[in-house]
């Protein structure tokens, strides 16, 4: 049974890819369009840099174009809004509230090695 899985490792990862990249949208599209609710409001410079990269960011990976680098970045971003926000909270992810920050860090990064993967711009031709 699960010899037959491998034939949808292609399709699960460019669904991996496109889900994170939602997901990372809509936390830019919170921060800076209050959609699909409120945002945390008057933002500073480092939440409307964090909301851009979310809000881009996020759209580029589900596009699957400019893959590596964007999430390569997102990485980074998701590693620097951690030790942050969240680390000075507590030491346990469970206990500050980054568990997600964490899991878009390493999520982006296996994008990063990995490449865009099926349904993506960057395999267009030309």
């Amino acid at each position: 049974m699960f010899k037959n899985l491998t034939a949808l490792q292609p399709i699960s990862y460019a669904a991996l890819r496109i889900m994170a990249g939602l997901l990372y949208f809509e936390h830019g599209t919170q921060k800076l369009l209050n959609f699909p609710i409120p945002g945390p409001g008057a933002l500073n410079t480092l939440q409307m840099a964090s909301g851009l990269l979310e809000l881009i960011g996020g759209a580029l990976i589900v596009l699957g174009l400019f893959t590596r680098p964007v999430a390569f970045v997102l990485s980074g971003h998701m590693a620097f809004a951690y030790f942050m926000a969240h680390a000075p909270q507590g030491f346990y992810p469970v206990q500050n509230g980054g568990d997600a920050a964490i899991l878009f860090c390493f999520v982006f990064l296996l994008i990063a090695t990995m490449g865009a993967g099926k349904y993506a711009l960057d395999n267009r031709k030309g």
